[in-house]
């Protein structure tokens, strides 16, 4: 049996479709000329038209948020350049354009360049608000870098003049048009940098398409301005008309005569300033005298200006009083200062090194007396004791008991005192000390005593 095809609804094929569209890379990001017709501003602010060509067209729409950037208004029949991508509108089943930018036909390849060229210096910082310079309130002298023989020219100058009549004006004059305008503008920034005789410089010409334009849409000029030491105010065009110079200068003027008026301050509004300045200081100065003037009345009214003789014999008792008090005062510190000094000289006395000395001497002669009785009575009773103690020795000296015909036996081996018969043999040789010698003898037997006192 053979497999059933898939059936699709109509709107999965739309749906695959336009994926498949979206999908493509050329179809995502392309580039349309023709001719608007059939032409409708919603109010929701979308825009549909149809884009039509000699042979054929495509339906078109610009949704809000991108129509309000056209620097342009679409109108019926225009001949445009539209930049946007390829889809498929789902529930018609219809595929269109949808333009996200749009240029009238013609400048389409300037327009490129100078969005490119804008987007890579914006991306470089060369546009950034932090690196743009203020503009001096008050310049020597002005810079004016455009043709001479334009009508901006004229107009700056006169400006310059009514605004700020005192102020030099140098006029640099340039190509503003052409394939030399950029070479000659870039050459007169340099030069004027170099000569360093201006304060700020006004650069710029008068309206124009945008192929007139276009020198203030050149890389170099606008690296130019934005490198120049002296700050620039670019005033190119119209109003409306928007250059690379533009957002490279310090400042933008929307009209040359616009960027005289920003350039210099205005004489006459200073003076009314002045003029103000002048009337406020006056009233202070008038109000600050009238008050010194109150003050000056109230002095001399016081008392001590009406009666200076009082005040004056015021102040002379006061002054007897301080002196008196003066006088008291200095009487008592003098007073205080002799009993401290009769203190110091008493006590000085008693720390003098004479009389420490003779007291010194006194204590050494007693301590020595002292010393001399204490050592004779520790001598006499040292010699007593002495005495006591040789008497005591000769007493009990062995020799004094053997001076009256005693002995001492001592073992001749041992050389032991002998103090009983138990302690020698027969036999055995003693030696025998007396008085005046000694004797060696030798034992031949032995008697003792009982404890009746019988001999054995």
């Amino acid at each position: 049996m053979a497999e059933q095809p898939r059936i699709y609804s109509i709107k999965e094929l739309n749906r695959y479709i336009r994926m498949k569209m979206e999908s493509d890379n050329l179809l995502s990001d392309v580039w349309l000329r023709g001719e608007i017709s059939n032409f409708t501003h919603h109010s929701s602010g979308h825009m549909y038209f149809t884009l039509k060509d000699r042979d054929s067209k495509i339906k078109s729409i610009m949704f809000a948020s991108h129509n309000q950037r056209l620097p342009f208004i679409p109108k019926e029949g225009a001949k445009v350049i539209a930049r946007g991508n390829v889809s498929v509108y789902e529930r018609d089943g219809n595929y269109q354009f949808y333009v996200t930018a749009m240029q009238p036909d013609g400048i389409g390849s300037l327009y490129l360049a100078y969005e490119q060229l804008k987007a890579k210096l914006e991306a470089e910082g060369l546009f950034a608000a932090a690196r743009k310079r203020p503009i001096p309130r008050f310049p020597r002298a002005i810079g004016v870098i455009t043709s001479p023989t334009g009508a901006a020219v004229r107009d700056i100058i006169i400006t310059l003049q009514r605004r700020y009549p005192s102020i030099p004006i140098l006029i640099y004059p340039v190509l503003v048009q052409g394939a030399q305008a950029a070479p000659s503008i870039v050459k007169a920034i340099e030069s004027m940098n170099r000569f360093a005789e201006t304060d700020v410089l006004i650069v710029g010409r008068g309206g124009g398409s945008l192929e007139e334009l276009w020198a203030f849409n050149e890389e170099a000029v606008a690296r130019s301005i934005a490198g120049s030491a002296i700050p620039v105010i670019s005033a190119v065009g119209h109003e409306t008309d928007y250059t690379i110079a533009d957002f490279a200068a310090d400042l933008r003027a929307a009209t040359p005569t616009a960027a005289a008026e920003l350039a210099v301050p205005n004489i006459a509004e200073l003076k009314q300033q002045l003029q103000r300045q002048k009337q406020r200081i006056v009233q202070s100065m008038r109000y600050l005298v009238q008050d010194e003037k109150e003050k000056l009345n109230r002095i001399r009214r016081s008392p001590f200006f009406m009666h200076p003789r009082k005040y004056l014999l015021e102040q002379a008792q006061r002054h007897d009083r301080l002196k008196e008090q003066l006088e008291r005062r200095t009487r008592m510190i003098a007073e205080k200062g002799y009993l401290r000094i009769s203190r110091l000289r008493a006590s000085l006395a008693a720390h003098h090194p004479g009389e420490r000395a003779a007291f010194a001497a006194k204590r050494l002669e007693s301590a020595s007396n002292r010393l001399e009785q204490a050592m004779t009575a520790v001598v006499k009773n040292k010699k007593q004791t002495l005495h006591g103690s040789i008497r005591q020795l000769d007493a009990l000296s062995p020799l004094k008991v053997m001076a009256r015909g005693y002995s001492l036996v001592y073992d001749e081996r041992e050389k032991t005192l002998i103090k009983s018969i138990a302690e020698v043999r027969p036999g055995d040789a003693v030696t025998v000390k007396v008085a005046d010698g000694q004797l060696d003898c030798l034992v031949r037997s032995l008697k003792g005593e009982r404890s009746d006192g019988s001999n054995e």
